[in-house]
């Protein structure tokens, strides 16, 4: 809320200031009245279709039911990332009737003292002090050792003469009121993201452990932490693409259209910034990018502020970017290569093998300066590789004339023909490669949680899933395990100043994940 000083005086310019904030606030609360409806709807479905899981369709019933289970936990995980709205009395005896954890778990406890320089007298009047009293908060975690309570313990002090109370301040959580710690809802979300495990089947899987933690819970766990996460997902972009060269990509992505339950085809894309074929200090990292359809603005609007050169795999929605001098293209001779490969796997072409085999013979001199300087690699290339890629061009040339232009193999070598310019922009510069296969590996963890990611048509459900991806994914690109990586940075970016988040970009805490014991936050 602004200050008062920064109100306007002026009455005319007041009213219209309710009046918009008013209309603000009706368009929230029926945005959230429409996802509630939607979330009973589904409820209902479920509940409906689960009294008829027996029978000759019972697959096809439960095909349906993951389907919706999909979109309501995108849905209530999308509510629960909403900004807060003003709490009723009926909420608050909601809160108070949260179930306790479960008392069979390890209980591990955590003493918070009091402020003081000494514990045993008032600061104020140097009296004795004594305990009054205790807080005590449960938080449930998980570890390598598995579940268990952290028992936060903050002992209440008091001085009999000056009535002076001291006790620690209640420490912040990764979700205002949530019961998950960091290792928790880490857990929780790389289960999710990268074993691709969905929620209600994780409830599953927790019950048999003796934890009741059903979908609903879940959902609000992933979208509060994702929404915590969001700044340092915005600073790790702005890392990506700072760079000059870049690995693009993008992959289907399937959606579930809200009160339809059919599903539709949206996209993920992948920017990847890798600088270590040419020795670079650089960190790598990985951006994904969410777009419901794949129109080639989409790749405009995220490449926006970039130039330099992007390695791509031919897709038509790219060519605008490359039409002025800002961005160059780079294309991917492992696309290339795949394409002849197809061939020669079905009827053993002779010129699909010969094709494959003088591939090779550029792959086996990039393989030979992987990791050298880009002066090295561009001299390499030169003395090398263009005198290779000169003969394979007149030999491809020679071989389209000879074959009938409606074949395979006749479309590949005019494929190949056609991009020449692009495919040999890697000699020219050292710092250019010979492919996209930084792109395609990123997005092989999209792929195979594809059908275990399916969420609600407001698309709120790939963003979120875009976001996580790229922590994920520039984690393991750095070395570091996912989960231990995301505990990590859950644990501390409650409190962190929002000038300093790049300090835990995944390459800036790899000594601290590393060392026996991970540094305290600031």
């Amino acid at each position: 809320m602004p200050a008062a000083l920064d109100l306007p005086n002026d009455v005319d310019t007041l009213k219209r200031l309710v009046v918009e904030g008013q209309a603000a606030l009706e368009a929230a609360q029926a945005l959230l009245l429409s996802r509630q409806l939607e979330v009973h709807r589904l409820k209902l479905q479920i509940a409906k279709l689960k009294r008829l899981h027996f029978g000759r369709a019972s697959q096809r019933v439960t095909g349906k039911i993951e389907q919706l289970e999909f979109a309501l936990e995108e849905l209530e995980a999308a509510e629960a990332a909403a900004p807060a709205t003003p709490v009723t009395a009926d909420k608050v005896g909601e809160r108070s009737a949260r179930r306790a954890l479960p008392t069979h778990l390890p209980r591990e406890e955590v003493v918070h003292p009091a402020p003081s320089s000494d514990p045993a007298a008032c600061p104020v009047c140097g009296c004795s002090l004594s305990v009054v009293g205790e807080d005590v908060a449960e938080v449930l975690e998980h570890g390598r050792e598995g579940f268990k309570v952290l028992r936060h313990v903050r002992p209440k002090l008091s001085c009999g003469r000056c009535e002076l109370v001291l006790q620690a301040p209640a420490a912040s959580r990764p979700i205002a009121r949530g019961v998950a710690g960091p290792g928790m809802l880490a857990h929780v979300l790389v289960s999710k993201y990268a074993d691709h495990l969905p929620l209600y089947r994780q409830s599953q899987i927790y019950a048999r452990a003796g934890l009741e933690l059903d979908r609903s819970t879940l959902s609000h766990w992933v979208g509060g932490t994702h929404a915590l996460l969001e700044p340092l997902i915005e600073v790790l972009g702005r890392h990506v693409l700072c760079g000059t060269h870049l690995h693009a990509d993008d992959a289907p992505y399937p959606v579930i259209a809200p009160g339809t339950g059919k599903s539709r085809t949206a996209r993920i894309w992948t920017y990847v910034r890798d600088e270590r074929p040419w020795a670079s200090p650089v960190p790598a990292a990985v951006l994904f990018r969410y777009t419901s359809d794949r129109k080639g603005q989409h790749p405009r609007i995220h490449l926006a502020g970039f130039s330099g050169t992007l390695h791509a795999d031919g897709y038509a929605g790219f060519d605008r970017l490359f039409e002025g001098a800002r961005i160059q293209e780079a294309a991917s001779w492992a696309h290339v290569r795949q394409k002849f490969a197809e061939i020669h796997s079905v009827d053993e072409s002779p010129i699909a093998g010969e094709a494959l085999a003088r591939i090779a013979v550029l792959y086996e001199i990039e393989n030979e300066i992987l990791g050298q300087s880009p002066d090295q690699r561009r001299g390499v290339r030169a003395a090398r590789s263009v005198g290779a890629l000169a003969d394979l061009h007149d030999w491809l040339s020679g071989c389209s004339g000879r074959l009938p232009k409606r074949s395979e193999l006749d479309a590949a070598i005019r494929y190949t023909l056609s991009r020449w310019q692009a495919l040999c922009r890697y000699c020219d510069d050292g710092r250019a490669e010979i492919d996209n296969v930084a792109a395609e590996r990123a997005l092989r963890a999209i792929g195979l949680g594809a059908r275990g990611h399916l969420f609600a048509g407001a698309d709120t459900g790939g963003e979120r899933a875009a976001g996580i991806y790229s922590l994920i994914g520039s984690a393991r690109l750095n070395d570091l395990e996912p989960e231990a990586y995301l505990r990590f940075v859950i644990e501390r970016i409650v409190d962190y100043p929002i000038g300093r988040l790049e300090e835990l970009l995944p390459w800036n805490v790899v000594a601290q994940l590393r060392s026996p014991r991970a540094a305290a936050h600031p």
